[in-house]
């Protein structure tokens, strides 16, 4: 096994003091008087041998880490892998590094994590925030460490967030709907409290009693796509055959409506319906007939978090003065949502 280098191995080899390669590789040469040509030998060597500072102790130093813990129900899903794609283009031009990780809905597991962050002395948080850590997340803002939300927020937390209107987000895509001769409008959301899919569902409920129509919202017990969110969708489907549209209240119950449609198809018995999903991805775009889709602006959602936890970071910002945006979703038309035929 190959010796780990040490800031000694390179004073030794150099015949100068442990500190003097210190200062050097902190950047502190030119201030500490250190000549050109001493520091260029020590960089080069450091290059050669591949030495890597530790972290750990380069951050009781300094009192910084530059890493950045992301916290999510699971980055594979794709509104959550793109904003990760967009945070860690960002986080790099501001040298720092992100720790990506998933809960998968599991309480413990999300516990784990933050310990782990916690840990690891990383600078700040982004997250997602999982279902029932709300305590967990007021005893971390109490440390004035920075946590700025996307996603979901509580009212009566207060922190940092970046949040899309999700009210007007489905407001709009029901508002289509009704305007392209749809009367029979379904709704399937998760059975939860998150506050996100609260406002989902209050949009599409405003549209409907604006046009006097039948609320048609069935609340799934959601279990990562397995077969009882199927049988679940099966059964509201079956029993709701007036239906002639629906909208899913986020992508992976899109996928799991998608499945369902094709079991159904097997016996025969699936539906024709206009469909709508909350959060755009790309099999969107390529199935028969490509589906309508609620897009969030996901890069702009990325360049504010970082926004403001650089704020937050650079100006050793206390906490007590909370940035909380709203932005705005944009409704991607495509041919699952066109004018209904009459007769």
């Amino acid at each position: 096994m190959k010796k780990k280098i040490q800031i000694k191995d390179i004073a030794n080899e150099l015949n100068i003091s442990i500190t003097t390669v210190s200062f050097v590789i902190n950047g502190k040469a030119k201030e500490k008087n250190i000549s050109k040509a001493l520091t260029k030998k020590v960089l080069d060597l450091v290059e050669k041998w591949g030495y890597q500072p530790n972290t750990l102790a380069k951050s009781l130093r300094t009192g910084k880490t530059n890493v950045i813990g992301f916290l999510v129900d699971d980055i594979s899903e794709p509104f959550f892998s793109s904003i990760a794609h967009f945070l860690d283009q960002k986080a790099s031009e501001s040298g720092y590094k992100i720790l990506f990780s998933s809960t998968h809905n599991n309480h413990n597991k999300a516990v784990e994590l933050l310990q782990i962050f916690r840990d690891r002395h990383v600078d700040a948080y982004i997250m997602a925030l999982p279902e029932g850590l709300e305590q967990e997340i007021k005893n971390l803002i109490q440390t004035n460490v920075p946590v700025v939300l996307f996603d979901r927020y509580v009212p009566d937390l207060e922190t940092d967030y970046v949040v899309i209107d999700n009210i007007e987000g489905t407001y709009n895509a029901t508002q289509h709907l009704i305007n392209n001769g749809y009367k029979n409008i379904g709704f399937i959301t998760l059975d939860t409290d998150l506050q996100q899919m609260v406002d989902r569902e209050i949009g599409y409920e405003r549209a409907i009693k604006e046009h006097d129509l039948p609320l048609k919202v069935k609340k799934i017990k959601y279990r990562n796509a397995d077969l009882g969110s199927i049988a679940q969708m099966t059964s509201f489907f079956e029993s709701e055959k007036q239906l002639d549209a629906v909208i899913f209240a986020a992508n992976y119950i899109c996928l799991d409506g998608l499945r369902t449609f094709k079991q159904m198809e097997v016996n025969g018995l699936a539906p024709k319906l206009a469909l709508v999903s909350f959060d755009d991805f790309e099999l969107l775009e390529f199935y028969k007939p490509a589906i309508t889709a609620i897009a969030q602006p996901v890069q702009e959602i990325a360049e504010n978090l970082m926004k403001i936890l650089l704020s937050k970071l650079n100006a050793n910002d206390s906490g007590k003065h909370f940035k909380q945006v709203v932005l705005s979703t944009s409704l991607n038309i495509r041919e699952s949502t066109e004018r209904k035929k009459l007769g």
